[in-house]
This record gives C-alpha cells, sequence and structure tokens, in this order.
C-alpha cells in the first residue's frame, strides 16, 4: 500500500500537544480502511497508521485510546459497504411478479454478499473480526442482519415461507453465506474458476430455496431463478 504523506498543518518535529490536523480522527481511519484492505485486521496499529498519516503516536491515541476501538470503527465502514452493496442488489430486481420477486431479492441479497466478500476480502475479515469498540459498530453489525429480515418477512407476506419456518431463518441463511464467502476467499473455493464457483452459489441458494418452498408446499419451477436444477 502507498503510504499517506504528512497530513495538512504537519511540520518535521512537530509536537503532539501543537499538532493541529483538520481532521485527525478521519484521517487516522482512512488510513486503516486502506490497510485493512491490504492485510486484513492485522494491517490495523495506532502507532504504524499514526506513522503514515504523519503524526506522532501520542496525538493518535488521544482519538483512538486502543486498537480496538479503531478496528471497531473500520468495521463499521465495512458493514456500512455491505449493506450498501446488499441494498444495491436488492434494488436491481425487477421482476414484479410477487412470490418470484420475493425469492429473487432473498437470492441476491445472498449473492451481494460473497460479492463483497470475494471484492473486499481484507475489509471482510475485519467485519467480523472486530468484537468490541466504539457503539457504533454495534448498530452497523445489525444492519445487515436486520435487511436480510426483511428479505425473510417478504417471503413469508408471500406465502411462500411458512410463519413457523421463519424463526431463526437469518441465522440459517447467514451461516450458508458466510460459510461459502470463507471457503472463496480463504478455502479450497478459491482455487474454482469464478463461472464454476457462481454455479456452487447458486446450488447453495436454490437449496434454500426449496426448503422455504417445502413449508408451504409451493412450487419451485427448476431455472425460475437460479441457473441450476
Amino acid at each position: 500500500m502507498t503510504e499517506a504523506g504528512p497530513g495538512p498543518g504537519y511540520r518535521e518535529g512537530m509536537s503532539a500537544s501543537t499538532y493541529h490536523h483538520g481532521n485527525l480522527r478521519e484521517a487516522l481511519v482512512e488510513a486503516a480502511v486502506a490497510a485493512a484492505r491490504t492485510d486484513g485486521p492485522a494491517g490495523i496499529g495506532v502507532r504504524e497508521l499514526a506513522r503514515r498519516v504523519g503524526v506522532s503516536h501520542s496525538a493518535a491515541y488521544r482519538h483512538f485510546a486502543h486498537r480496538d476501538d479503531l478496528l471497531a470503527e473500520v468495521a463499521t465502514r465495512a458493514m456500512t459497504g455491505l449493506v450498501d452493496a446488499m441494498q444495491r442488489r436488492l434494488d436491481d430486481v425487477d421482476v414484479t411478479e410477487p412470490v418470484l420477486r420475493a425469492r429473487c431479492r432473498l437470492a441476491e441479497i445472498g449473492r451481494a454478499y460473497v460479492a463483497f466478500a470475494l471484492a473486499e476480502p481484507g475489509l471482510f475479515r475485519v467485519a467480523f473480526t472486530a468484537h468490541s469498540g466504539v457503539p457504533e459498530d454495534q448498530a452497523a453489525a445489525g444492519r445487515p442482519y436486520a435487511l436480510l429480515g426483511e428479505v425473510l418477512d417478504g417471503l413469508v407476506d408471500v406465502g411462500f415461507l411458512a410463519p413457523s419456518a421463519r424463526v431463526g431463518a437469518e441465522t440459517t441463511c447467514w451461516a450458508a453465506v458466510h460459510g461459502f464467502s470463507v471457503l472463496s476467499s480463504d478455502g479450497p473455493l478459491a482455487l474454482m474458476p469464478a463461472d464454476e464457483r457462481e454455479r456452487e452459489l447458486d446450488r447453495v441458494l436454490a437449496a434454500i430455496d426449496r426448503s422455504y418452498a417445502a413449508t408451504t408446499g409451493s412450487v419451485v419451477v427448476p431455472g425460475d431463478v437460479f441457473a441450476v436444477d
């Protein structure tokens, strides 16, 4: 990663007590996000990032007293990026038939999750590494889960998923796509050609789709949502 130069207002030998940065906290977070993209959680260290921004570590510690605080802030940005990616996929679903639309939305939210993990592996790892820190991190961590919940509620509303099977469905879906994401970024699926991996993902999503259809006796036509039988 190319190191950022000293921030505005920095002079060689300037002490932390006299240093004035327009927005030092944001500069540190941006540097941490860039480092996470390259090296994941291991790339985030307050002292090293202070050096990259061009301030003393004591100045940086005024904003982030502990590494976990900075890690949590980056996790917040990562979760926001994940939610944005999921929402864009949902917004692009142009199917109008209610049941098919609800099923497509669940498939697309799963594809978005995996796509983000593969496009931003470092940030994806940070998103699920930070377990403490600023309160905003806890709110961000719940947003993908809440968005998934809305999509699952939509399946119940159109009669595709039985209300009794809706309980805990978020965990089932999340575990499936998260496991696939890890296998695809750090496991054996990483060696698979992209088109083959896409077909494997379709099989995972189709299995969830069929299991939900079974809860209401809904008819699933092969190929109406997925490219696999």
